[in-house]
């Protein structure tokens, strides 16, 4: 690693992509990595500290995840989470034991030392505890930083190793000073420097597109989303027209989305773009399927064969240029390192056969969601690319129940077209993660002059988010959900009745299927 790097062993806490964001929003690069990572390859990446993540066991049970003992006699500073604090303790000499009674929630914490980990701090502050477990001896050469009423040891520290334990969860918002303490420990404690910027990411991105990719060619499926674009425009940048993108109008898109995204990407940065309208063949094949996986598989299939029959035509294409995240490769595998059950698929060509035999760019591959679109700012991408709202591959396909069909769609089409319309109007496209509807498998009796009428029924979603693992729906007001049902039902022919979805993720779903 060239840059000054954080690492984070992930012992699967729900809050390890949290810690993540805190480690950035001070400029500081920073990868999670599986917590069993042996610590000669930890040692070989030379990073300035690492950070044990809180989880879900218990150190003294029997197969309880342990990281590498070694780590510890790397010399690398240390700040342990939660569990990666208990671990700190067992590992080191000390003793933790079960609690009578769980401490969960919000705790008043009392700092002992309030120098390194804790400089600059206040003498008592809120924290969040969510632990069963607590320390009953400290570790040799350790002392005690702060307690509070059910913890003696909340946080611990032996100051010249620079090994650092917190009982608390600092990462989580409901902790007061959370991202000081993080600071405190990026800058006081590892000597790190605020240098990870997008603007420096940009550069050294260009740069190490041009030396891998050389005189060699680069094909990238452009969906018109906020990552495929990001991903062309730093190819772009590094090799221009030798940058091929490819747009496959499947038929299942949004009224205007294709116009759009020749519109921004082929007229205003006049990108190589080959548009594709396969909207028959798609639809051809979704004929009479009713089932949601299958609609998936058919939509991911006839992708791949459309997109392989236009890279054919390319010469010297030597390499795929995918628009994946972080959080996609921190979800394609479990804390243990070993493969997920289940990879999520992605609408930019994820899944490509390997007979291709194309090499991977993903410029994007450390980054999360908000650092893509501080690049897209950089980039001059427009806000209503910058700011769209997530859109499954599959399309509005997903989001009819039952069949596809042309008539299913134009009335799905006009109705989400309504429903962000009202969304903007109200100020709330850019706060909510998405708004969207789903076109129902059922009519509902209507009333139409004197006669009843047997028409559509459609639901609206609308759900907040930081990055689509949890969601819950958002309280929209009246005022807004009685405009958007009024000009549904009234400028849409075909539906009578909306309703609205009041389910949280988990146990929903975003979408219905």
């Amino acid at each position: 690693m060239t840059k000054q790097t954080i690492l984070i062993l992930d012992f699967g806490s729900q809050y390890t992509q949290l810690i993540a964001r805190r480690v950035r929003e001070n400029k500081v690069f920073c990868r999670i990595i599986p917590y069993n990572t042996p610590a000669k390859e930890i040692a070989a990446m030379a990073p300035k500290g690492l950070i044990l993540s809180g989880g879900p066991a218990s150190v003294i049970e029997k197969k309880s995840p342990y990281p590498d003992k070694q780590i510890f006699k790397l010399g690398i500073p240390i700040l342990g989470i939660c569990y990666g604090m208990q671990l700190i303790t067992e590992v080191l000499g000390g003793k933790v034991r079960h609690t009578v009674g769980r401490e969960y929630g919000k705790t008043e914490l009392f700092i002992d030392d309030n120098h390194n980990l804790f400089s600059h701090l206040p003498g008592n502050l809120t924290c969040w505890a969510s632990h069963g477990d607590y320390l009953k001896k400290l570790p040799p050469g350790f002392t005690i930083i702060a307690h509070t009423q059910n913890a003696p040891f909340a946080a611990i520290a032996n100051v010249r190793k620079k090994i650092y334990g917190v009982q608390f969860h600092p990462e989580v918002t409901h902790t007061e000073q959370g991202s000081r303490i993080f600071s405190n420990f990026l800058f006081k404690i590892c000597g790190c420097l605020s240098r990870w910027t997008m603007q420096s990411f940009v550069k050294e991105t260009i740069e190490s597109i041009k030396k891998t990719v050389g005189r060699d060619k680069v094909v990238l499926g452009l969906s018109g989303g906020v990552d495929s674009a990001v991903a062309a425009l730093l190819i772009n940048r590094a090799i221009g027209r030798d940058l091929r993108c490819i747009f496959i109008n499947n038929g299942l898109l949004r009224k205007g989305e294709p116009e759009q995204v020749n519109k921004v990407f082929r007229g205003n940065f006049h990108l190589n773009l080959g548009y594709v309208d396969a909207a028959k063949r798609f639809l051809a094949r979704l004929k009479g399927v009713t089932d949601p996986e299958q609609k998936r598989k058919i939509i991911g299939e006839e992708f791949v064969k459309v997109f392989e029959e236009q890279a054919k035509k390319i010469k010297k294409v030597k390499f795929l240029g995918q628009g994946t995240l972080y959080p996609d490769v921190i979800e394609s595998a479990s804390a243990t390192g070993a493969p997920s059950s289940r990879i999520k698929a992605h609408h930019n060509v994820g899944g490509l056969p390997s007979y291709m035999k194309l090499k991977l760019i993903e410029p994007l591959r450390d980054l999360f969601k908000d650092e893509v679109r501080q690049i897209a700012r950089e980039l001059c991408l427009p806000d209503a690319v910058i700011y769209r709202q997530p859109f499954p591959g599959p399309g509005l396909a997903i989001r009819i129940i039952g069949e596809v069909t042309p008539a299913r769609l134009n009335i799905l089409r006009e109705v989400d077209q309504r429903v962000i319309e009202e969304i903007r109007k109200a100020n709330l496209y850019e706060q909510v993660w998405q708004s969207f509807a789903i076109l129902l498998p059922i009519k509902s009796v209507g009333v139409m002059g004197d006669e009843r009428t047997y028409e559509n029924v459609v639901a609206l979603r609308c759900v907040t988010s930081m990055d689509g693992m949890t969601a819950d729906w958002v309280k929209l007001p009246p005022e807004v959900l009685e405009r958007i049902s009024s000009r549904i039902i009234n400028e849409v022919k075909g539906v009578n009745r909306v309703v609205y979805d009041i389910s949280s993720k988990p146990p929903a779903t975003i979408e219905w299927e």
